[in-house]
């Protein structure tokens, strides 16, 4: 149980602003601030939260370390797939590996309607980039297969949908290349919902980013988070579907439902609303159950006095 009065600030990791010795440049994205040292990456992932393409103003505590922890568990877990570029996790909030250079697209795997694809679904689409809807579908109703359905990787703003057509006509990728991105997609993507379906979990849809390195295609970026990814629990799955409940998820989906339900959407002109600390708590325990729900392991809370000397000291000791 929580402790209301507990510094969420201290025992956050919000932002960071590291110098190191080695190091060529510095990005911060979203959630995670990435490190360049030439031919490695230091990626450090921060407790930020982002939704409707905006960072909340509040830290979730430990939010960075799930992340992280269960993007290692799932890259490692997928190395016979595809390769990665991840090499080592020194800390709780930091992994390390190979530099690549990022594909922009994201590839959007859905295996079941939910999220974007039930929003666009109940508005009267059936068409979703470039892929055709079955008629009579409703939410959280699984597709006869999983679909794939891409977005364009935008550097600020809100990423957007895209065709398989439109990716080749515009050359983002080449057509081989694209066909081992859907190869590699539909594997990651069945390999997640294997994982998941025998720890009592649904992977309902997920995303991933790929980029290049030596030529080759990698697997960059976390893979099957609660940021990129969302879950349903299996257990009385058909039954809450055949009487039209709604289904029990662990995902950043509820997080947005709050917001929306507090009129942000991340459209012009809307405030984005303050996070009570009840609520910030809430999104922590949800995100703490799925790391444990999904990798099966116990969840440690690392406490430390000072996160930032940590991860200092951490990284240097690999990059120096």
């Amino acid at each position: 149980m929580n402790n209301p009065s507990e510094n969420i600030q201290k025992i956050s990791l919000p932002s960071t602003s590291f110098t190191f010795s080695n190091q060529q440049s510095v990005y911060h994205g979203k959630v995670r601030d990435v490190y360049d040292f030439g031919e490695k990456i230091a990626v450090i992932v921060t407790d930020r939260i982002s939704a409707f393409d905006h960072i909340l103003p509040r830290p979730i505590p430990f939010k960075g370390q799930v992340l992280n922890g269960i993007a290692a568990h799932f890259l490692k877990a997928t190395q016979d797939i595809c390769p990665n570029w991840l090499e080592s996790t020194p800390d709780p909030n930091v992994s390390i590996g190979l530099k690549c250079e990022p594909i922009k697209l994201e590839m959007v795997v859905r295996g079941y309607m939910a999220g974007h694809a039930w929003r666009e679904y109940k508005a009267g689409k059936r068409v979703l980039c470039g892929v055709f809807l079955p008629e009579g579908m409703k939410e959280a109703d699984r597709f006869p297969q999983a679909i794939i359905t891409p977005a364009t990787k935008a550097e600020e703003g809100h990423d957007e949908d895209i065709s398989r057509e439109d990716i080749l006509s515009r050359q983002i990728v080449s057509e081989d290349i694209y066909k081992t991105l859907e190869t590699y997609s539909l594997a990651l993507f069945q390999r997640g919902t294997d994982m998941a379906r025998e720890q009592g979990l649904i992977l309902v849809d997920t995303k991933y980013e790929f980029g290049i390195y030596n030529g080759e295609v990698y697997l960059i970026d976390e893979i099957h988070t609660p940021d990129s990814s969302r879950y349903y629990i299996l257990d009385n799955y058909e039954d809450r579907q055949a009487s039209g409940e709604k289904q029990k998820q662990l995902s950043k989906e509820f997080v947005r439902e709050w917001l929306m339900d507090h009129d942000f959407q991340g459209k012009d002109g809307q405030v984005m609303p303050d996070m009570p600390d009840d609520f910030v708590w809430l999104v922590s325990d949800r995100y703490i159950d799925l790391y444990e729900r999904l990798t099966g392991s116990s969840f440690t809370k690392n406490f430390d006095k000072d996160i930032l000397d940590r991860i200092q000291d951490r990284v240097s000791t690999v990059l120096s």
